[in-house]
């Protein structure tokens, strides 16, 4: 039995299989509870900006890949899921309870939920609030959805980590490294070596302290969020 019909089945059966304490074995694909997640909460995001039409759960289906066989009893439980934002707590939980083991593939399913997310062309607020709500409920950390929300939408030329060319959810050890290099590389006294005009040297004395500002917003936001990355 396919992916999507294991899906139509259970909206059928109305069979809640999201209890099971252990991740199953097999692919998720094959998991009904997984299945059941998924569709619950894309069909949800696109309740989330107020508005849900067909854009959305095209875009789903590019996402998912639903079997052309099932597709129609797949669009009937997403449009029921989709009457209203409420109980997507409970999907994310369960998804993440079931699969806590597998932090990629909680991630794939957000990365999923981004691209619902952008088919209408914007990204509400309110969509990005749901899909930080779903990212810590999956056990992601802030800076791992900082990350995956730049991949998705892009990062100011402003935001730190894009002046350090690093991840949001490096390891300190490797934003220190990315500092370090960048730093040496537009240090004046390199420029001064190289025997360039002091046009030159005086670009590179901005360019370092755009580097170091960087490197101490990181650690000053990083500071701040201490307590709660612990629990990751």
């Amino acid at each position: 039995m396919s992916f999507w019909r294991k899906i139509a089945g259970l909206a059928v059966r109305k069979v809640d299989a999201a209890e099971c304490p252990d991740c199953p074995a097999g692919p998720p694909g094959e998991d009904p509870a997984f299945s059941t997640a998924v569709t619950a909460l894309g069909a949800k995001l696109a309740k989330a900006d107020g508005r849900a039409d067909h854009s959305e759960f095209a875009a789903f289906a590019e996402v998912f890949q639903p079997d052309p066989a099932a597709e129609r009893d797949v669009e009937r439980l997403y449009d029921l899921a989709r009457q209203s934002t409420r109980g997507f707590e409970s999907y994310a939980r369960r998804l993440a309870k079931r699969y806590r083991g597998c932090p990629q593939l909680l991630e794939d399913v957000l990365d999923g939920l981004f691209h619902i997310a952008k088919s209408d062309g914007v990204v509400t607020h309110d969509e990005l609030d749901y899909l930080e709500q779903v990212a810590l409920m999956f056990g992601l950390s802030p800076l791992a959805f900082r990350r995956i929300k730049a991949i998705h939408l892009g990062a100011g030329a402003d935001d730190p980590y894009v002046v350090l060319d690093v991840a949001a959810d490096a390891p300190d050890e490797t934003v220190r490294a990315a500092w370090r290099r960048a730093l040496a590389a537009a240090h004046p006294d390199r420029v001064i070596a190289q025997g360039l005009p002091a046009e030159y040297v005086e670009v590179a004395q901005i360019k370092s302290a755009a580097i170091n500002a960087a490197y101490d917003a990181v650690v000053r936001e990083r500071r701040e969020l201490a307590p709660v990355l612990a629990a990751y």
